[in-house]
């Protein structure tokens, strides 16, 4: 299996949520799966979403490596989508929001050219979408 480059990999409890939320709001493709030697957790997921690679696990505090984001905390990072035609972005994020994702700006055609929107996912990671703009 061919690993990609650079990936995002996400702290996300529970991870088997994170990967049913992703599956639907995204489409992601499940590329890989491993649980944990406790059966309840997953130690990691591979997940293919719009041409890349999205890599996650659940929360393991006996680790002390990682931490979920915390409510209300401020974004540090983001994961950016970039996507074939702006109608991709709108389906997408109302997609996303049925789901229970926190749209943080609409759909909307931004200054430097494209159809642009952000969100929260349930997990509090940010998602950035962007597309061109439609004819």
């Amino acid at each position: 299996m061919n690993r990609p480059r650079v990936a995002p990999y996400l702290t996300a409890s529970p991870a088997a949520a994170a990967i049913a939320f992703y599956t639907g709001a995204f489409e992601a493709k499940q590329r890989a799966l491993m649980p944990s030697v406790d059966g309840l957790r997953i130690a990691h997921c591979e997940l293919l979403i719009n041409g890349g690679s999205v890599m996650l696990a659940d929360f393991f505090p006996e680790l002390g490596q990682t931490r979920v984001p915390m409510p209300g905390d401020t974004a540090t990072v983001s994961i950016s989508l970039e996507y074939d035609t702006g109608k991709q972005v709108d389906d997408t994020c109302s997609r996303a929001a049925k789901l229970g994702a926190k749209i943080e700006t609409q759909p909307t055609n931004s200054f430097w050219g494209t159809r642009y929107a952000t969100l929260r996912d349930p997990f509090g990671h940010r998602w950035i979408l962007n597309g061109p703009l439609d004819k």
